[in-house]
């Protein structure tokens, strides 16, 4: 099997090194990528390699910089109107790839566009809070809220805008080019599942015009054969380091390495609600009961987690022990939440006082390959668990796989990354904590069937205060609520890594770890 794997790998990374040239007459620019797109319609899913490779293409509503502080895009600026309203202003003289002015209209038709997509992760979560959309006038929009919402231009952050012309579009339309039509830095060619993306530069585009005439990325989602790629040639930049490299690749002179913070959490998510989609056993016996419906059973999951050893030997020091689901610094992160104890003994106590003196046996479903460390720290974290007497069957998924099933709710116990890439706890609360309400949106990626009234109320409140510095501290309340409940495990915030020749590039990480090639330019 080594064997096997050995040569697949080493056949991957040759037939990348012939590809393309390296900054051919410095105007291609190609990046292996981990990740690429499922589809190129941009209302088709909230994952952030779909979003990532989609900025290129289309532009967002709003804008943010390298640090998630909100700036202006197609909407130059934004002011409440009431208490459940909001105008924007839509950017003049914009166009799209196909030659049709942007006007308020096609923002309208984009919004309301997201709830009739059906597509593997609803984009939903970003128009939640919208009731209707008015048009002013063809460069004044008014967005009517089901509630105060002061949060709104940080939900815009990723609403795609399409031309209203786009109609009834298919999934296969946007897929094949025919529709992937926005106003972005660059105009989509062609893209190939699991292969490349590619764009060539937008001539008349609005912004500052980006310096690279062609775009390549290449989805390279085995850690080895991207990292070979690079060293032979075969692309000029690569996101997702693996901490097993990190250290060869940085002592190499002929290469240059790039390090950030980056927003995402891995988080173990127990399914909370009577019965289980997997059922556990007990000395080999199935049982109907949920164990991990006890808030002790959650407890010594948590407690079991030595996450220090998870950064300093599973990351190989990529990463920081996380006790929320979100950084430090964020809107809503609450500094009073105590830093996490490895406490095995304790965790064996629980499970005892719980019923389970000798553990049980349960399904553990991560992502694999999606963010740094996903699948080795999945593994590591089923070691940790059976020390405390739990016996754990861990299964990585690629994406592809994992989250579809995700949605359908097939598992009891899963693990994935969440960012909170609004900056702000409502987003992120908001979608995996409220309980599951269609109605009012929310609890859209809520896995785990917890629900909490107390919580439900306090963010309900928190989401309705325009009083910033009131509003923050209801959300660190509401963080309180949600990691004391153990609603979910957060384990390590992840750190990234992206490497590239020495002295080929201009590259500043950004903390939402988007690899944008109209942000990179060629080393000064």
């Amino acid at each position: 099997m080594l064997i096997n794997r050995f040569l697949k790998t080493t056949m991957t990374a040759l037939a990348l090194v012939t590809a393309v040239p390296v900054l051919a007459g410095a105007q291609t620019l190609t990046m292996g990528v981990r990740a690429g797109p499922d589809s190129i319609d941009p209302h088709w899913s909230t994952l952030g390699s779909q979003a990532e490779t989609l900025r290129h293409v289309f532009d967002t509503l709003v804008g943010v910089d390298n640090n998630l502080q909100l700036q202006p895009a197609i909407a130059t600026s934004w002011k409440p109107t009431g208490e459940d309203s909001w105008e924007f202003k839509i950017r003049e003289g914009v166009k799209f790839h196909n030659g049709e002015p942007l006007t308020a209209e096609d923002v309208k038709y984009s919004i309301e566009r997201i709830p009739k997509v059906t597509g593997p992760m609803s984009t939903t979560i970003y128009t939640k809070r919208v009731k209707s959309v008015e048009v002013v006038d063809p460069y004044t929009l008014r967005v009517v809220t089901n509630s105060t919402a002061p949060s709104l231009p940080n939900d815009f952050i990723r609403l795609f805008i399409v031309p209203k012309s786009t109609g009834e579009a298919k999934n296969d339309e946007f897929n094949s080019g025919a529709k992937a039509i926005g106003t972005g830095p660059y105009k989509f060619v062609s893209w190939t599942p699991k292969g490349d993306f590619v764009a060539e530069r937008n001539e008349d585009y609005w912004g500052e015009k980006p310096h690279w005439q062609r775009i390549v990325r290449r989805e390279i989602p085995d850690d080895a054969a991207r990292v070979a790629a690079l060293r032979s040639g075969g692309v000029d930049l690569i996101n997702y380091v693996p901490a097993s490299d990190y250290q060869s690749i940085k002592g190499d002179g002929s290469l240059q390495t790039f390090i950030s913070d980056s927003l995402y959490i891995l988080n173990v998510q127990p399914v909370q609600g009577a019965t289980l989609p997997q059922k556990v056993k007990v000395d080999g016996k199935v049982i109907d009961a949920n164990p991990f419906a006890d808030l002790k059973v959650r407890t010594a999951l948590d407690k079991a987690i030595d996450r220090k050893t998870l950064v300093r030997v599973v990351l190989e020091g990529l990463g920081k022990p996380a006790n929320q689901l979100m950084p430090e610094g964020f809107f809503g992160y609450s500094a009073e939440l105590p830093e996490p104890q490895y406490d095995l003994k304790g965790a064996k106590a629980l499970l005892a006082e719980a019923g389970y003196p000798n553990g049980f046996e349960f399904d553990f479903t991560c992502t694999n390959n999606r963010v740094p460390g996903d699948s080795v720290v999945c593994e590591a974290l089923a070691q940790m668990w059976s020390r405390a007497g739990l016996k754990v069957n861990a299964n990585a998924l690629n994406g592809t796989v994992f989250f579809p099933a995700s949605q359908r709710g097939d598992y009891s116990v899963q693990m994935s990354a969440w960012g909170t890439i609004t900056g702000e706890a409502s987003y992120t609360y908001g979608s995996m904590v409220h309980t599951a309400d269609k109605e009012l949106g929310l609890g859209a990626f809520n896995r785990t069937g917890y629900s909490n009234k107390q919580f439900d109320t306090l963010f309900e409140e928190g989401q309705r205060t325009l009083d910033d510095e009131k509003r923050r501290k209801i959300f660190e309340e509401t963080s309180k609520i949600a990691m004391e409940d153990r609603a979910l495990i957060p384990t390590v915030i992840l750190q990234t890594v992206w490497a590239a020749k020495a002295d080929t590039v201009d590259f500043q990480p950004r903390i939402d770890q988007e690899t944008l090639a109209y942000l990179i330019k060629p080393a000064k």
